[in-house]
C-alpha cells in the first residue's frame, strides 16, 4: 500500500498514529461484531444460519480479542510483535471465514453475504495494520 494512500486512510503522516488508529478502528468493529454476537446469538444464528452456541463462543471470543486490539492501540508505542500477532490473526480469521461456508457451516442467503463481507473488512484491517506497521520500522 502506497505511503500516500496510507496517510489519506490514517489522516496522518506519522506512521505511529496511523497504526494505533488502525488498531482502535478494528477493536471498536470487533467489539461491536462480538457483543452482538454474544448478546443475539440466537437470533443472529438463526438469520445467518450459524448454530447459536458457536455464534455465542465466537461472540465471547471476538469481545476478548477486541479488548487486546484495544489495549495496544492504547500504548504509544504498540509492541510490533503484538501487531504482528493482531495482523496474523486477522489474516487467519478472514481465510477461515471465506472457507467455513463451505467446510463447516450451511449458511442462509444473509450468512452467505455477511460471513463473506466481514471476511473482507477483518482482511482490510489486517492489510492495513500490517502496512502501518511496515512503516513505523516494525517489520
Amino acid at each position: 500500500m502506497s505511503p500516500a494512500l496510507l496517510n489519506g486512510l490514517a489522516r496522518t503522516t506519522e506512521p505511529r498514529i496511523a497504526l494505533r488508529r488502525f488498531l482502535a478502528l478494528d477493536a471498536l468493529v470487533t467489539a461491536a461484531n462480538g457483543l452482538a454476537y454474544a448478546a443475539a446469538s440466537g437470533p443472529l444464528g438463526r438469520s445467518l444460519g450459524v448454530d447459536p452456541a458457536l455464534l455465542l463462543g465466537v461472540g465471547v471470543f471476538l469481545t476478548l480479542f477486541a479488548a487486546g486490539v484495544g489495549h495496544l492501540a492504547s500504548r504509544r508505542e504498540p509492541p510490533a510483535a503484538a501487531v504482528g500477532l493482531v495482523v496474523g490473526a486477522n489474516a487467519a480469521w478472514a481465510v477461515l471465514s471465506v472457507a467455513a461456508p463451505f467446510v463447516w457451516l450451511t449458511p442462509t442467503i444473509a450468512g452467505a453475504i455477511w460471513i463473506p463481507a466481514q471476511a473482507a473488512v477483518v482482511a482490510g484491517f489486517a492489510g492495513l495494520q500490517w502496512s502501518a506497521l511496515r512503516a513505523v520500522g516494525g517489520v
